[in-house]
């Protein structure tokens, strides 16, 4: 239980601005180790999010609470995925080739291609939590959160790490199956759970449609995102990492948003 909470220590420390004691003997491969524990971080910073924008409905209007709900996390995680977001649309949008791509994603400087998609996410997001209902919302984004850092999850358990040395260099190795399943349990628990919810207060059929409306989206922009990472870099990087988390966010969004129309 100690090294297991020495793990999750490292997973909130690596992802996230919040303090975390100091780890004595820390060794950069343990953060392969704490990858089970990403979407619970995904969890805590969706939690997070939530009560911030909670907190800021009562006292302004719902724009405005996104807005502060939307700063939190970005605050909250140092804008790490937006950042790697970024960076990977400057490299394969501007690359010609693998080795090209992988020096633009390297740079530290905001090409066109990045700042269109960061501001492009940022927008998106904003409207489609704006336009979420008050009763979902911060049940989506405690959702929202976990699973899009179980689909980086997946991708480094599917993908080879295309880099000899960076950021996420230790995150390269091979997944065990239990660090798979671990990870699975805490980015589906609070999915699952929203459907449970729904089962109850309304009908096993409004949880099933939630279920489908809501993954599908997920699923197609995970496979798309993969797939355009296997043509162009024959693996993953921390900053493809961080794309992932964030389309798959918005994602999740988009399809809460569906079904809230529907049902």
């Amino acid at each position: 239980m100690n090294q297991q909470w020495r793990y999750f220590l490292l997973a909130v420390g690596f992802f996230t601005r919040l303090p975390v004691p100091t780890l004595p003997d820390f060794q950069e491969s343990e953060l392969n180790h704490a990858a089970r524990y990403f979407p619970l971080v995904g969890l805590l910073i969706g939690l997070i999010a939530a009560v911030v924008w909670w907190l800021a409905s009562l006292l302004f209007p719902p724009a405005i609470s996104v807005l502060f709900s939307m700063l939190a996390t970005i605050y909250l995680t140092g804008a790490f995925h937006e950042d790697g977001l970024a960076d990977s649309a400057d490299g394969l949008g501007g690359g010609l080739n693998k080795a090209r791509k992988l020096e633009i994603m390297q740079d530290s400087r905001l090409g066109s291609y990045g700042a269109i998609a960061l501001i492009g996410i940022l927008l998106f997001k904003f409207q489609t939590l704006t336009a979420l209902p008050a009763a979902v919302l911060p049940f989506g984004l405690i959702a929202a959160h976990a699973l899009s850092r179980l689909a980086a999850v997946y991708i480094m358990a599917t993908m080879p790490y295309v880099r000899s040395a960076g950021k996420s260099k230790p995150l390269a190795t091979t997944l065990t199956r239990n660090d798979l399943w671990c990870a699975s349990a805490f980015g589906l628990w609070s999915w699952i759970g929203f459907a449970g919810l729904l089962w109850l207060n309304h009908s096993g059929f409004a949880a099933l449609q939630f279920l489908l409306i809501t993954e599908l989206p997920v699923l197609l922009v995970w496979w798309w995102w993969r797939n355009l990472l296997l043509r162009n870099l024959q693996g993953y990087t921390g900053d493809t990492l961080g794309a992932m988390q964030q389309f798959t966010e918005l994602a999740f969004y988009l399809g809460l948003l569906a079904w809230s129309r529907i049902v």
